[in-house]
Protein backbone atom coordinates (compact mmCIF):
# COMPACT_ATOMS: atom_id res chain seq x y z
CA UNK A 1 0.00 0.00 0.00
CA UNK A 2 1.32 3.44 -1.00
CA UNK A 3 0.99 6.29 1.41
CA UNK A 4 -0.91 9.44 0.52
CA UNK A 5 2.42 11.33 0.23
CA UNK A 6 3.86 8.81 -2.28
CA UNK A 7 0.64 8.88 -4.34
CA UNK A 8 0.74 12.69 -4.63
CA UNK A 9 4.42 12.57 -5.61
CA UNK A 10 3.73 10.10 -8.43
CA UNK A 11 0.82 12.18 -9.76
CA UNK A 12 3.02 15.33 -9.77
CA UNK A 13 5.83 13.63 -11.65
CA UNK A 14 3.35 12.22 -14.22
CA UNK A 15 1.83 15.66 -14.78
CA UNK A 16 5.23 17.31 -15.30
CA UNK A 17 6.25 14.59 -17.71
CA UNK A 18 3.09 14.99 -19.80
CA UNK A 19 3.50 18.78 -19.92
CA UNK A 20 7.14 18.49 -21.06
CA UNK A 21 6.17 16.01 -23.79
CA UNK A 22 3.47 18.36 -25.12
CA UNK A 23 5.99 21.22 -25.37
CA UNK A 24 8.47 19.05 -27.24
CA UNK A 25 5.80 17.86 -29.67
CA UNK A 26 4.54 21.37 -30.45
CA UNK A 27 7.96 23.20 -30.60
CA UNK A 28 9.52 23.48 -34.09
CA UNK A 29 12.86 21.73 -34.48
CA UNK A 30 15.72 23.50 -36.37
CA UNK A 31 18.30 20.85 -37.15
CA UNK A 32 20.93 23.50 -38.05
CA UNK A 33 20.93 24.74 -34.48
CA UNK A 34 21.38 21.35 -32.88
CA UNK A 35 25.07 21.11 -33.80
CA UNK A 36 27.72 23.84 -34.18
CA UNK A 37 31.01 23.08 -35.91
CA UNK A 38 34.12 24.14 -33.90
CA UNK A 39 36.71 26.27 -35.72
CA UNK A 40 40.12 24.66 -36.03
CA UNK A 41 42.98 26.65 -34.42
CA UNK A 42 46.43 25.20 -35.14
CA UNK A 43 48.12 27.21 -32.34
CA UNK A 44 45.56 26.08 -29.77
CA UNK A 45 45.91 22.51 -30.95
CA UNK A 46 49.66 22.63 -30.36
CA UNK A 47 49.20 24.03 -26.85
CA UNK A 48 47.18 21.02 -25.78
CA UNK A 49 50.33 18.93 -26.05
CA UNK A 50 52.33 21.07 -23.59
CA UNK A 51 52.13 22.17 -19.95
CA UNK A 52 52.74 25.63 -18.50
CA UNK A 53 54.99 24.02 -15.88
CA UNK A 54 58.23 25.95 -15.17
CA UNK A 55 60.92 24.24 -13.13
CA UNK A 56 62.46 27.39 -11.67
CA UNK A 57 59.09 29.04 -11.03
CA UNK A 58 57.93 25.97 -9.15
CA UNK A 59 61.24 25.80 -7.28
CA UNK A 60 60.89 29.39 -6.08
CA UNK A 61 57.24 28.88 -5.15
CA UNK A 62 58.11 25.92 -2.96
CA UNK A 63 61.08 27.73 -1.43
CA UNK A 64 59.10 30.84 -0.49
CA UNK A 65 56.59 28.70 1.38
CA UNK A 66 59.34 28.02 3.94
CA UNK A 67 59.00 31.11 6.13
CA UNK A 68 62.04 30.37 8.28
CA UNK A 69 64.29 30.05 5.23
CA UNK A 70 62.87 33.23 3.70
CA UNK A 71 63.41 35.15 6.96
CA UNK A 72 67.01 33.94 7.24
CA UNK A 73 67.58 34.78 3.58
CA UNK A 74 66.50 38.36 4.29
CA UNK A 75 68.71 38.50 7.39
CA UNK A 76 71.68 37.08 5.51
CA UNK A 77 71.16 39.45 2.58
CA UNK A 78 70.96 42.45 4.92
CA UNK A 79 74.11 41.30 6.72
CA UNK A 80 76.03 40.85 3.46
CA UNK A 81 74.91 44.26 2.23
CA UNK A 82 75.84 45.95 5.50
CA UNK A 83 79.36 44.51 5.50
CA UNK A 84 80.04 46.50 2.33
CA UNK A 85 78.11 49.63 3.34
CA UNK A 86 79.61 49.90 6.83
CA UNK A 87 82.94 51.53 5.79
CA UNK A 88 80.97 54.13 3.80
CA UNK A 89 78.83 55.23 6.74
CA UNK A 90 79.78 58.53 8.44
CA UNK A 91 81.85 58.50 11.62
CA UNK A 92 83.29 54.99 11.21
CA UNK A 93 86.71 54.16 12.63
CA UNK A 94 89.13 52.32 10.29
CA UNK A 95 89.41 48.64 11.21
CA UNK A 96 93.18 48.69 11.82
CA UNK A 97 93.39 52.17 13.36
CA UNK A 98 94.79 52.19 16.90
CA UNK A 99 92.72 54.84 18.67
CA UNK A 100 94.66 56.94 21.16
CA UNK A 101 93.36 59.39 23.71
CA UNK A 102 93.80 62.92 22.26
CA UNK A 103 95.03 64.30 25.57
CA UNK A 104 97.18 61.58 27.10
CA UNK A 105 98.20 59.72 23.92
CA UNK A 106 97.43 56.39 25.58
CA UNK A 107 95.69 53.63 23.66
CA UNK A 108 91.95 53.44 24.28
CA UNK A 109 92.27 49.80 25.29
CA UNK A 110 89.42 47.50 26.29
CA UNK A 111 86.70 50.16 26.35
CA UNK A 112 83.37 48.47 27.07
CA UNK A 113 80.66 48.53 24.36
CA UNK A 114 78.52 51.65 24.45
CA UNK A 115 76.17 53.58 22.17
CA UNK A 116 77.40 56.94 23.45
CA UNK A 117 80.64 58.70 24.32
CA UNK A 118 78.89 60.67 27.05
CA UNK A 119 80.23 59.90 30.53
CA UNK A 120 78.33 62.40 32.67
CA UNK A 121 76.16 65.53 32.40
CA UNK A 122 77.17 68.80 34.06
CA UNK A 123 74.13 70.89 35.14
CA UNK A 124 73.70 74.43 33.88
CA UNK A 125 75.83 76.93 35.81
CA UNK A 126 78.64 74.46 36.58
CA UNK A 127 82.13 75.99 36.67
CA UNK A 128 84.82 74.05 34.80
CA UNK A 129 88.39 74.50 33.66
CA UNK A 130 88.28 74.73 29.87
CA UNK A 131 90.92 74.58 27.15
CA UNK A 132 90.41 74.48 23.39
CA UNK A 133 91.34 71.21 21.70
CA UNK A 134 94.10 71.75 19.14
CA UNK A 135 93.21 70.57 15.66
CA UNK A 136 89.59 69.93 16.58
CA UNK A 137 87.60 73.15 16.39
CA UNK A 138 84.43 73.37 18.38
CA UNK A 139 85.58 71.12 21.25
CA UNK A 140 87.06 71.94 24.66
CA UNK A 141 88.70 69.79 27.32
CA UNK A 142 87.14 70.41 30.71
CA UNK A 143 87.56 69.29 34.31
CA UNK A 144 86.70 70.64 37.74
CA UNK A 145 90.06 70.11 39.45
CA UNK A 146 91.29 73.08 41.53
CA UNK A 147 94.62 71.67 42.70
CA UNK A 148 96.57 68.44 42.92
CA UNK A 149 97.74 67.57 46.44
CA UNK A 150 100.77 65.43 47.08
CA UNK A 151 100.82 62.56 49.53
CA UNK A 152 101.06 63.73 53.17
CA UNK A 153 100.02 67.31 52.30
CA UNK A 154 98.08 68.75 55.23
CA UNK A 155 94.71 70.44 54.80
CA UNK A 156 91.87 71.57 57.05
CA UNK A 157 88.55 69.75 56.99
CA UNK A 158 85.80 72.35 57.37
CA UNK A 159 82.82 70.13 56.46
CA UNK A 160 82.69 66.32 56.75
CA UNK A 161 80.75 63.98 54.47
CA UNK A 162 80.64 60.22 53.94
CA UNK A 163 81.66 60.57 50.27
CA UNK A 164 83.13 64.07 50.11
CA UNK A 165 84.87 66.35 52.59
CA UNK A 166 84.98 70.12 52.14
CA UNK A 167 88.53 71.24 52.88
CA UNK A 168 90.78 74.26 52.76
CA UNK A 169 94.31 74.03 51.39
CA UNK A 170 96.54 77.10 51.19
CA UNK A 171 93.52 79.43 51.27
CA UNK A 172 91.82 77.46 48.48
CA UNK A 173 88.50 75.82 49.37
CA UNK A 174 87.30 72.72 47.56
CA UNK A 175 86.29 69.07 47.94
CA UNK A 176 88.27 65.84 48.27
CA UNK A 177 87.02 62.26 47.97
CA UNK A 178 86.51 60.37 51.20
CA UNK A 179 86.87 56.69 50.34
CA UNK A 180 89.10 53.68 50.82
CA UNK A 181 91.42 54.82 48.00
CA UNK A 182 92.26 58.18 49.56
CA UNK A 183 92.39 56.91 53.16
CA UNK A 184 92.08 60.29 54.83
CA UNK A 185 93.52 60.59 58.34
CA UNK A 186 90.44 61.40 60.42
CA UNK A 187 89.91 61.81 64.18
CA UNK A 188 87.60 59.64 66.28
CA UNK A 189 84.77 62.13 65.72
CA UNK A 190 85.23 63.41 62.15
CA UNK A 191 82.06 65.51 62.30
CA UNK A 192 83.64 67.82 64.91
CA UNK A 193 85.13 70.29 62.43
CA UNK A 194 87.44 72.04 61.78
CA UNK A 195 90.50 69.84 62.19
CA UNK A 196 93.70 69.12 60.30
CA UNK A 197 93.97 65.99 58.10
CA UNK A 198 96.07 64.46 55.35
CA UNK A 199 96.29 61.39 53.08
CA UNK A 200 98.99 58.85 52.35
CA UNK A 201 98.18 59.16 48.63
CA UNK A 202 98.00 62.04 46.14
CA UNK A 203 94.64 63.83 46.10
CA UNK A 204 92.78 66.15 43.79
CA UNK A 205 90.91 69.16 45.09
CA UNK A 206 87.63 69.57 43.15
CA UNK A 207 85.44 72.65 42.66
CA UNK A 208 82.25 70.69 43.43
CA UNK A 209 81.57 67.45 45.33
CA UNK A 210 81.64 65.53 42.03
CA UNK A 211 84.43 64.24 39.79
CA UNK A 212 84.12 65.64 36.27
CA UNK A 213 87.09 63.71 34.91
CA UNK A 214 87.71 60.38 33.25
CA UNK A 215 90.08 58.61 35.67
CA UNK A 216 91.93 61.87 36.21
CA UNK A 217 92.02 63.02 32.58
CA UNK A 218 89.95 65.81 31.10
CA UNK A 219 86.58 65.28 29.46
CA UNK A 220 85.33 66.88 26.25
CA UNK A 221 82.41 69.21 25.61
CA UNK A 222 81.22 71.13 22.57
CA UNK A 223 81.75 74.88 22.66
CA UNK A 224 78.03 75.55 22.27
CA UNK A 225 77.46 74.34 25.85
CA UNK A 226 80.01 76.72 27.43
CA UNK A 227 80.30 80.40 28.25
CA UNK A 228 84.02 81.12 28.37
CA UNK A 229 85.70 83.46 30.85
CA UNK A 230 89.02 85.29 30.63
CA UNK A 231 90.68 83.28 33.42
CA UNK A 232 90.17 79.87 31.72
CA UNK A 233 87.11 79.14 33.82
CA UNK A 234 83.98 78.32 31.80
CA UNK A 235 80.37 78.07 32.92
CA UNK A 236 77.90 75.63 31.35
CA UNK A 237 74.93 77.42 29.77
CA UNK A 238 72.76 74.30 29.85
CA UNK A 239 72.94 70.65 30.85
CA UNK A 240 76.24 69.91 29.10
CA UNK A 241 77.14 66.31 28.11
CA UNK A 242 80.76 65.61 29.00
CA UNK A 243 82.33 63.00 26.73
CA UNK A 244 85.37 60.74 26.89
CA UNK A 245 86.30 61.70 23.29
CA UNK A 246 85.78 64.82 21.15
CA UNK A 247 83.20 62.92 19.13
CA UNK A 248 79.64 61.68 19.43
CA UNK A 249 80.47 58.40 17.66
CA UNK A 250 80.94 55.70 20.27
CA UNK A 251 82.63 52.31 20.18
CA UNK A 252 79.47 50.24 19.77
CA UNK A 253 81.26 46.90 20.15
CA UNK A 254 84.00 48.33 22.38
CA UNK A 255 87.72 48.24 21.65
CA UNK A 256 90.33 45.49 21.85
CA UNK A 257 93.49 45.45 23.91
CA UNK A 258 95.34 47.87 21.60
CA UNK A 259 92.50 50.33 21.09
CA UNK A 260 91.09 49.17 17.74
CA UNK A 261 87.36 49.61 17.15
CA UNK A 262 85.79 46.16 17.40
CA UNK A 263 82.67 47.25 15.48
CA UNK A 264 84.72 48.00 12.35
CA UNK A 265 86.89 44.91 12.79
CA UNK A 266 83.88 42.58 13.07
CA UNK A 267 82.37 43.79 9.80
CA UNK A 268 85.73 43.90 8.05
CA UNK A 269 86.41 40.36 9.30
CA UNK A 270 82.98 39.24 8.07
CA UNK A 271 83.79 40.56 4.59
CA UNK A 272 87.10 38.69 4.58
CA UNK A 273 85.61 35.41 5.83
CA UNK A 274 82.67 35.55 3.41
CA UNK A 275 85.02 36.29 0.52
CA UNK A 276 87.03 33.19 1.44
CA UNK A 277 83.82 31.18 1.70
CA UNK A 278 82.48 32.27 -1.70
CA UNK A 279 85.79 31.71 -3.49
CA UNK A 280 86.20 28.24 -2.00
CA UNK A 281 82.57 27.35 -2.75
CA UNK A 282 82.91 28.48 -6.38
CA UNK A 283 86.14 26.52 -6.94
CA UNK A 284 84.71 23.44 -5.24
CA UNK A 285 81.59 23.65 -7.42
CA UNK A 286 83.47 24.04 -10.70
CA UNK A 287 86.08 21.35 -10.03
CA UNK A 288 83.66 19.04 -8.19
CA UNK A 289 81.01 19.17 -10.92
CA UNK A 290 83.55 18.64 -13.72
CA UNK A 291 85.27 15.71 -12.01
CA UNK A 292 82.02 14.24 -10.70
CA UNK A 293 80.33 14.25 -14.11
CA UNK A 294 83.32 12.65 -15.85
CA UNK A 295 83.73 10.20 -12.98
CA UNK A 296 80.12 9.07 -13.13
CA UNK A 297 79.40 9.14 -16.86
CA UNK A 298 82.66 8.10 -18.53
CA UNK A 299 83.07 4.47 -17.47
CA UNK A 300 86.75 4.29 -18.45
CA UNK A 301 87.61 6.96 -15.89
CA UNK A 302 85.64 5.41 -13.04
CA UNK A 303 88.41 3.20 -11.65
CA UNK A 304 91.14 5.83 -12.01
CA UNK A 305 89.17 8.60 -10.33
CA UNK A 306 87.96 6.23 -7.62
CA UNK A 307 91.55 5.43 -6.68
CA UNK A 308 92.49 9.13 -6.73
CA UNK A 309 89.54 9.87 -4.46
CA UNK A 310 90.45 7.06 -2.04
CA UNK A 311 94.06 8.22 -1.77
CA UNK A 312 93.22 11.87 -1.09
CA UNK A 313 90.20 11.17 1.09
CA UNK A 314 92.17 8.85 3.39
CA UNK A 315 94.36 11.79 4.40
CA UNK A 316 92.51 13.83 7.06
CA UNK A 317 91.49 17.23 5.72
CA UNK A 318 92.77 18.90 8.87
CA UNK A 319 96.27 17.50 8.33
CA UNK A 320 96.33 18.82 4.75
CA UNK A 321 95.18 22.28 5.86
CA UNK A 322 97.83 22.42 8.58
CA UNK A 323 100.64 21.18 6.32
CA UNK A 324 99.86 23.57 3.46
CA UNK A 325 99.49 26.52 5.84
CA UNK A 326 102.73 25.58 7.59
CA UNK A 327 104.83 24.98 4.46
CA UNK A 328 103.65 28.05 2.55
CA UNK A 329 103.61 31.58 3.87
CA UNK A 330 100.43 32.10 5.93
CA UNK A 331 98.07 34.45 4.14
CA UNK A 332 94.84 34.83 2.20
CA UNK A 333 95.98 32.99 -0.95
CA UNK A 334 97.57 30.16 1.02
CA UNK A 335 94.41 29.60 3.04
CA UNK A 336 92.18 29.55 -0.04
CA UNK A 337 94.56 27.19 -1.87
CA UNK A 338 94.69 24.79 1.06
CA UNK A 339 90.88 24.62 1.30
CA UNK A 340 90.36 24.22 -2.46
CA UNK A 341 92.95 21.45 -2.67
CA UNK A 342 90.62 18.86 -1.17
CA UNK A 343 87.28 20.66 -0.88
CA UNK A 344 86.05 19.44 -4.27
CA UNK A 345 86.07 15.78 -3.16
CA UNK A 346 82.68 15.89 -1.46
CA UNK A 347 80.98 17.58 -4.39
CA UNK A 348 82.56 15.19 -6.92
CA UNK A 349 81.47 12.12 -4.94
CA UNK A 350 77.85 13.26 -4.68
CA UNK A 351 77.69 14.17 -8.37
CA UNK A 352 79.23 10.82 -9.35
CA UNK A 353 76.77 8.82 -7.24
CA UNK A 354 73.77 10.63 -8.70
CA UNK A 355 74.95 10.25 -12.29
CA UNK A 356 75.58 6.53 -11.84
CA UNK A 357 71.90 6.20 -10.91
CA UNK A 358 70.48 8.04 -13.93
CA UNK A 359 73.08 7.57 -16.69
CA UNK A 360 71.45 4.40 -18.14
CA UNK A 361 67.84 5.53 -18.06
CA UNK A 362 65.81 5.35 -21.26
CA UNK A 363 66.15 8.98 -22.30
CA UNK A 364 69.95 8.82 -21.99
CA UNK A 365 70.09 5.59 -23.96
CA UNK A 366 67.88 7.17 -26.62
CA UNK A 367 70.16 10.23 -26.79
CA UNK A 368 73.23 8.05 -27.29
CA UNK A 369 71.47 5.99 -29.98
CA UNK A 370 70.57 9.20 -31.83
CA UNK A 371 74.23 10.22 -31.80
CA UNK A 372 73.94 13.06 -29.28
CA UNK A 373 77.35 14.22 -28.08
CA UNK A 374 78.56 13.52 -24.55
CA UNK A 375 78.74 17.20 -23.66
CA UNK A 376 75.14 17.83 -24.71
CA UNK A 377 73.92 14.79 -22.79
CA UNK A 378 75.71 16.03 -19.68
CA UNK A 379 74.34 19.57 -19.99
CA UNK A 380 70.80 18.72 -21.06
CA UNK A 381 70.09 15.31 -19.53
CA UNK A 382 72.22 14.99 -16.41
CA UNK A 383 72.98 18.34 -14.76
CA UNK A 384 69.32 19.51 -14.48
CA UNK A 385 68.69 16.55 -12.17
CA UNK A 386 71.59 17.58 -9.93
CA UNK A 387 70.58 21.16 -9.14
CA UNK A 388 69.40 20.29 -5.63
CA UNK A 389 72.63 18.42 -4.80
CA UNK A 390 74.84 21.18 -6.19
CA UNK A 391 72.88 23.89 -4.36
CA UNK A 392 73.04 22.08 -1.04
CA UNK A 393 76.76 21.35 -1.30
CA UNK A 394 77.60 24.94 -2.25
CA UNK A 395 75.46 26.35 0.56
CA UNK A 396 77.21 24.11 3.10
CA UNK A 397 80.70 24.71 1.75
CA UNK A 398 80.55 28.45 2.52
CA UNK A 399 80.14 28.11 6.31
CA UNK A 400 82.47 25.08 6.15
CA UNK A 401 85.21 27.23 4.63
CA UNK A 402 84.65 29.92 7.27
CA UNK A 403 84.87 27.26 9.97
CA UNK A 404 88.16 25.99 8.54
CA UNK A 405 89.50 29.53 8.47
CA UNK A 406 88.55 29.97 12.12
CA UNK A 407 90.27 26.68 13.01
CA UNK A 408 93.49 27.42 11.09
CA UNK A 409 93.68 30.88 12.63
CA UNK A 410 92.97 29.40 16.05
CA UNK A 411 96.13 27.28 15.85
CA UNK A 412 98.20 30.22 14.63
CA UNK A 413 98.55 29.36 10.92
CA UNK A 414 95.78 31.51 9.51
CA UNK A 415 95.55 35.07 8.31
CA UNK A 416 97.88 37.78 9.66
CA UNK A 417 96.54 39.97 12.45
CA UNK A 418 96.47 43.07 10.22
CA UNK A 419 93.85 41.36 8.02
CA UNK A 420 90.69 41.14 10.16
CA UNK A 421 88.67 37.96 9.85
CA UNK A 422 86.17 36.13 12.02
CA UNK A 423 88.90 33.59 12.73
CA UNK A 424 91.31 36.26 13.97
CA UNK A 425 88.68 37.93 16.11
CA UNK A 426 87.49 34.69 17.70
CA UNK A 427 91.08 33.60 18.30
CA UNK A 428 91.80 36.86 20.13
CA UNK A 429 88.49 36.83 21.98
CA UNK A 430 88.78 33.27 23.29
CA UNK A 431 91.91 34.31 25.25
CA UNK A 432 89.72 36.69 27.26
CA UNK A 433 86.78 34.37 27.90
CA UNK A 434 87.68 34.04 31.58
CA UNK A 435 87.37 37.81 32.07
CA UNK A 436 83.71 38.79 32.34
CA UNK A 437 84.46 42.45 31.56
CA UNK A 438 86.29 41.57 28.32
CA UNK A 439 84.15 38.66 27.16
CA UNK A 440 82.38 40.90 24.63
CA UNK A 441 85.46 40.61 22.38
CA UNK A 442 84.51 36.95 21.78
CA UNK A 443 80.72 37.27 21.91
CA UNK A 444 80.22 39.70 19.01
CA UNK A 445 82.26 37.87 16.34
CA UNK A 446 80.85 34.53 17.54
CA UNK A 447 77.28 35.83 17.11
CA UNK A 448 78.00 36.98 13.54
CA UNK A 449 79.65 33.65 12.72
CA UNK A 450 76.67 31.75 14.13
CA UNK A 451 74.18 33.80 12.09
CA UNK A 452 76.13 33.21 8.88
CA UNK A 453 76.60 29.49 9.50
CA UNK A 454 73.01 28.73 10.56
CA UNK A 455 71.52 30.86 7.77
CA UNK A 456 73.50 29.17 5.01
CA UNK A 457 72.70 25.73 6.39
CA UNK A 458 68.94 26.26 6.64
CA UNK A 459 68.67 28.19 3.36
CA UNK A 460 70.74 25.55 1.55
CA UNK A 461 68.59 22.70 2.82
CA UNK A 462 65.36 24.56 2.04
CA UNK A 463 66.44 25.39 -1.51
CA UNK A 464 67.69 21.86 -2.09
CA UNK A 465 64.29 20.51 -1.08
CA UNK A 466 62.55 23.09 -3.26
CA UNK A 467 64.74 22.19 -6.25
CA UNK A 468 63.68 18.54 -6.05
CA UNK A 469 60.93 18.04 -8.69
CA UNK A 470 59.24 15.53 -6.38
CA UNK A 471 58.19 18.41 -4.16
CA UNK A 472 56.63 20.37 -7.02
CA UNK A 473 52.87 20.35 -7.48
Amino acid sequence: MLSIKDTKSQKLEKALSEQLQKELDTAPVNEDELFVLADYDETAAEKTGYSNYSYWRSTLQVFFKNRVAVFLLIVLGALLLFTFLQPLLPGQYPANLINNHPQTGKQLSNIAPSFTTQLVTAPAGTQLNAEAVKGNDGWYTVDNVLKSLKARDKFTVIEYGEEWCKVEFKKVTGYVKNNFQTKLKLPDDPTAVPYESRSNFPLKLYMQPVDYTNDGTALYVEASHLELGEDGIAVTVDDAPLRILPSEHAFWFGTNNIGQDLWSRVWSGTRTSLLIGFIVAFVEAVVGILVGVLWGYVRKLDRLLTEVYNVIDNIPNTIILILISYILKPGFKTLVFAMCLTGWLGMARFIRNQIVIIRDRDYNLASRCLGTGTGRIILKNLLPYLVSVITLRMALSIPGAIGNEVFITYIGLGLPVDLPSLGNLINEGRKLITSAALRYQLIFPAIVLSIVTISFYIIGNAFADAADPKNHV
